[in-house]
């Protein structure tokens, strides 16, 4: 379908288009709005606020450090692996001035998780949280990865609080594991050793160049590292700034540049946050309020309440957390503007508690890593469309396809491709599955059915792949499955999602065992040693048979529908 079907359809103030070639890389997009926006709040985190320049300063040092301290190369890799911290866009900005790919890594993935990461991405350095240093230990060895940065709770926080918060995390709380890194340079050092150097601006590279290496699942389960160019992450930008330029009845913009506090609880190695928060919002100019650990619901509304915040980016999980929790009322929501809502299906019961307590529509989005994130997205206010992902963003065209390649009707459901500048250039070293996804003109096959509706709004039917969706959060069977085959005393098993109202949906698993004695509890052990905790079943179940075809393979279509008898 043109992408004129969608002109005129956007809200007011809205274009139909973007223009991601009159930058020349990110890093140029980077350069600029951390200089014109430098007396502006930028992050804040622990209780503790950046400015932009106070960013532009800390990520020139760390580039200088990198030019001159290591032998990484403009289109080497970095991972980045760490919770929601002011140490988070430092590095990312500084790894981006020193020319380097950043890989952006769960900091919960367990040893197995991150070495296929590190491994496939080709990482040459990494940068992690102290917590997690026992499992860098673990696998690093087994690596490419030959510098180490490691960086603690309150690094960015002012002293002594920075000694006293980093003393209790780690001798009060025991919350860091023991382990022995000695290769590894504190972040803060970096910091140190890079005012004494100059830092040498990198020649800017192409367009087409890669800039984010952006892990994400598939049907076999293997994660696949998303190439996202310097034209993908500008032209995203760009398409999500227009969308959120939307203007009132009095022809005034609802978000204004520079003046907005939004409040970031999703992570940012996820590539909703990383987009919204790192990109677009510096973009305009804004400050972001960032929730280490969301699923702390008292230190959260702790750290967001003495802040008048005007538009809050998250999920349904989140919204339901806060709204249950006693001491939510307490913050100050008189200046809620926007709520966001994207990586997983919105709730209807969810979204009018969220109304109905904060005075704010909650605007659904959709995305998916290889777009960038950003696909579609719901206008703000009485505008929005609630059950629906919204309109298109601008220059962004959309079809939906039947099982033989032929573009439905619209009103009709079918498998949903898009094509616009946001769309990823391929899977990192993976031709084949790139093929599987990505046509020679441009449309990639989301995997989701969707129907485009005549006022143009677009609505997620349903999935066809397996893929269970936990807390916005891709969770793959196969994988699952995997891990819990491995286990001595599974003869067979298979892996689906269940509703779930606190999720989304929870991994239930079905089990054939070769040994009775075999447990629930023993199993989901198992699974806890090997998985992330969203991947870990909640449910297991034991059968004496699987349905499957007469080749062998199990029919996980036949088992979902057997919950939704049952």
């Amino acid at each position: 379908m043109d992408a004129s079907f969608w002109n005129g359809k956007r809200p007011p103030g809205v274009g139909n288009a973007v223009n991601p070639d009159e930058y020349s890389s990110i890093l140029s997009v980077i350069n600029a709005f951390l200089n014109e926006n430098s007396s502006h709040p930028a992050f804040t985190g622990i209780g503790h606020t950046l400015t932009y320049s106070d960013i532009d300063l800390y990520s020139q040092q760390f580039a200088a450090y990198i030019q001159r301290n290591t032998d990484l190369q403009p289109g080497d890799r970095i991972a980045i692996q760490m919770p929601n911290l002011l140490q988070y866009p430092i590095v990312v900005y500084g790894a981006l001035r020193a020319g380097l790919v950043i890989v952006n890594t769960n900091p919960l993935y367990t040893a197995r998780e991150m070495l296929h990461q590190f491994k496939d991405s080709g990482a040459k350095a990494l940068v992690f949280f102290e917590n997690f240093g026992d499992l860098v230990e673990e696998v690093v060895g087994q690596t490419d990865i030959k510098y180490l940065f490691v960086t603690r709770l309150a690094d960015m926080v002012p002293a002594p609080k920075r000694q006293v918060v980093n003393f209790l995390v780690k001798y009060v709380k025991k919350m860091v594991p023991r382990y022995s890194l000695p290769k590894a340079v504190p972040l803060l050092d970096t910091f140190r050793a890079g005012k004494a150097c100059d830092y040498q601006p990198v020649r800017e590279g192409k367009l087409s160049d890669p800039v984010v290496l952006q892990y994400t699942g598939g049907t076999t389960g293997v994660a696949k590292g998303a190439i996202l160019t310097n034209r993908n992450l500008i032209a995203n930008m760009l398409q999500s700034q227009e969308m959120l330029s939307q203007v009132d009845k009095q022809g005034q913009k609802i978000l204004k540049a520079g003046q907005e506090t939004l409040i970031a609880p999703l992570p940012l190695y996820h590539i909703y946050a990383f987009t919204v928060h790192l990109m677009c919002m510096p973009f305009m100019g804004n400050h972001s309020i960032l929730i280490a650990n969301p699923r702390d619901t008292g230190t959260f509304i702790k750290l967001i309440k003495p802040w008048r915040f005007t538009a809050f980016i998250g999920l349904n999980t989140l919204f339901a957390s806060l709204l249950n929790h006693p001491k939510f009322k307490e913050c100050d929501l008189s200046g809620l503007k926007v709520t966001l809502s994207g990586g997983t299906a919105l709730q209807e019961a969810t979204a009018q508690r969220w109304h109905k307590e904060t005075g704010c529509i909650v605007s659904e989005a959709y995305g998916l890593t290889e777009c960038s994130p950003a696909v579609c997205m719901n206008p703000a206010g009485d505008l929005s469309q609630p059950g629906t992902a919204g309109l298109p963003i601008p220059s962004t065209e959309l079809k939906t396809i039947d099982e033989n390649g032929d573009e439905t009707a619209v009103g009709e459901p079918g498998e949903l491709c898009v094509r616009g500048p946001q769309v990823m250039s391929g899977y990192w070293q993976r031709a084949e599955a790139t093929a599987e996804v990505l046509s020679a003109d441009g449309w990639l096959k989301t995997g989701d059915v969707a129907v485009i509706q005549e006022d143009g709004f677009v609505r997620i039917v349903d999935r066809i792949k397996d893929m269970i969706l936990v807390s916005g959060f891709n969770v793959y069977p196969n994988e699952i499955e995997d891990v819990v085959s491995g286990h001595p005393k599974v003869a067979n098993c298979a892996a689906i999602g269940v509703p779930d109202e606190n999720s989304g949906e929870k991994v239930k698993l079905f089990v054939i065992k070769s040994d009775d004695s075999l447990t629930s509890d023993e199993l989901l052990s198992w699974c806890r040693d090997y998985l992330t905790a969203y991947k870990v079943p909640k449910v297991c179940e034991f059968r004496d048979e699987l349905p499957m075809t007469p080749v062998g393979k199990i029919l996980r279509k036949d088992l979902r529908q057997s919950e939704v008898v049952n």
